[in-house]
């Protein structure tokens, strides 16, 4: 998608279709009321007599308004004006890309950014409507054939004109540059998640970074079974035993800022098919389990969105990618294995494997002398019991940190909340015969996890973020989300304004 930034009235505007809002208690928005008067009253009229219903994101399509140069004019309810804050405003305009999505109009003027919004900026608000409407655009149909595949692509809008009062700054431009970066970010992060096992495999992903590092100039490395074992790598090993596909170890070094700059470390866990190895998942959903890489996605993501932007940064992003699969040669529950820490780890359950691989990974990050680093996983089930599917778990060794990426979180819309990580816990991983087991029984299964993780990351501030219940979403609407690339892109904005 196209984006511009316009001034200018927007009853003049020519478009295929042009989208205002409207509070619930028929106030109008400076845009819209001066559409509004150019119709004389029309909306207002539309509006008393109850035509859009009240809720943020509802929509009323006028295929014709008389007054303006748009051939349609999509009204989106911002809900009561005295409850207008951040979620109505992304609601609104979530309702506005869904519409755009499916029109036959191949252009669009979107006049919601210069509705008022308490202590957010016109560039915040921007940003928001860049990321959220390109977001909107996003199809998966590469493995589908025929006429439907075919009608999806010719509708849609491709050129989208974002309207605004001000006059134009370089950091208005940012800011909806920044939107359309971290969307194709969230793309390839869905791309990845929503292609199957068969063909997302370990080597897929390493062919995808090697890629993105080709077109973006950034350095990547595979590191192959050899180079693992080399390393002391046991504990990832352990996990790729059962599998026919090769694991992969992929180090991606974007250089962005000062030479001698501490970079910031990302770590995703790239299960690409978990059967829960020997400790077998039950055949229900199963499917669903191509989408245990999403951590990996997300990190890849996020790389292709940081190159976009620029960031005058250092990121360091940390991969270890394999399938979990049960076979004659697959880790056995019992079975003791050697991590690159030296730590040894009772396996008591083959399907707490993404543990498994991170911790040998966390290891791995020492050697960048990181500023912080920040692990992303669809670790537990237990997260999703605890919180749903609306933020994302998040544990640290630093409260700093923690607070700097939950504000992040509520900057981006892709929210975290924070969850105890208290020594007491540490006990329930007690092992008879290695130093720690890799569950920790029935109780705080999301916390026991980070307590194991965290045993690995006493050199560095970390942070844990547990994306179980975020990074795809079931049911008719089955489909990996992209999350938690805007959370991450934000955090790694805000450090860059920092510097």
């Amino acid at each position: 998608m196209e984006f511009t930034i316009k001034t200018g009235s927007p009853a003049k505007s020519k478009a295929g279709i042009l989208v205002l809002g409207a509070f619930a208690d028929g106030v109008l928005p400076a845009a819209t009321a001066a559409v509004d008067a150019a119709a004389q009253g029309r909306i207002a009229h539309l509006l008393k007599r109850g035509d859009l219903e009240d809720k943020a994101g509802a929509t009323l399509l006028l295929p014709e308004l008389a007054g303006t140069a748009a051939d349609r004019v999509l009204l989106v309810s911002l809900g009561k004006q005295d409850e207008f804050g951040d979620k109505a405003y992304r609601d609104a305009l979530g309702a506005a890309a869904k519409a755009l999505a499916t029109t036959p109009a191949k252009d669009a003027v979107v006049a919601l950014a210069d509705v008022e919004l308490d202590k957010r900026p016109l560039a915040w608000r921007l940003q928001q409507a860049a990321r959220i409407l390109a977001d909107g655009a996003y199809r998966f149909d590469a493995l589908k054939s025929g006429k439907d595949k075919k009608e999806k692509k010719e509708r849609g809008v491709r050129k989208l004109a974002l309207q605004v009062e001000a006059e134009l700054t370089a950091e208005l431009d940012t800011a909806v540059r920044q939107g359309q970066a971290i969307a194709t970010g969230m793309a390839l992060a869905k791309d990845l998640g929503n292609l199957p096992g068969n063909i997302c495999t370990p080597t897929h992903l390493a062919e995808t970074a090697e890629a993105l590092g080709k077109q973006y100039k950034f350095d990547v490395e595979v590191l192959e079974r050899a180079d693992m074992e080399k390393l002391g790598m046991g504990s990832f090993l352990s996990v790729a035993r059962g599998s026919h596909q090769p694991p992969k170890f992929i180090v991606m070094s974007y250089k962005g800022g000062k030479a001698k700059a501490k970079p910031i470390v990302l770590v995703g866990k790239g299960i690409t098919f978990d059967t829960g190895g020997i400790s077998l998942k039950p055949a229900a959903e199963m499917d669903e389990m191509k989408y245990d890489m999403c951590g990996a996605a997300s990190v890849l993501g996020t790389f292709k969105a940081i190159a976009q932007m620029g960031l005058p940064l250092n990121v360091v992003g940390l991969i270890p990618t394999t399938e979990n699969m049960p076979g004659g040669g697959a880790t056995k529950p019992g079975d003791v294995v050697t991590s690159m820490s030296g730590q040894t780890i009772e396996v008591l359950n083959t399907d707490a494997e993404g543990r498994l691989i991170l911790c040998d990974a966390l290891t791995y990050a020492e050697r960048f002398k990181p500023e912080c680093v920040i692990d992303v996983a669809t670790l537990t089930g237990a997260c999703v019991v605890a919180l749903g599917k609306i933020p994302s778990g998040l544990l640290a060794n630093d409260d700093e940190l923690a607070a700097e990426i939950l504000r992040r979180g509520t900057d981006s819309g892709d929210r975290a909340w924070q969850l105890p990580l208290w020594d007491e816990y540490q006990e329930l991983l007690k092992s008879n015969f290695a130093d720690m087991g890799n569950i920790g029984g029935r109780y705080a299964g999301t916390i026991t996890a980070a307590c194991f993780l965290s045993r690995f990351t006493k050199a560095y501030k970390w942070a844990h973020l547990d994306i179980a219940g975020t990074a795809w979403v079931s049911g008719d609407a089955k489909g990996a989300t992209g999350r938690p690339v805007p959370l991450l892109s934000e955090f790694l904005i805000g450090r860059a304004r920092a510097d």
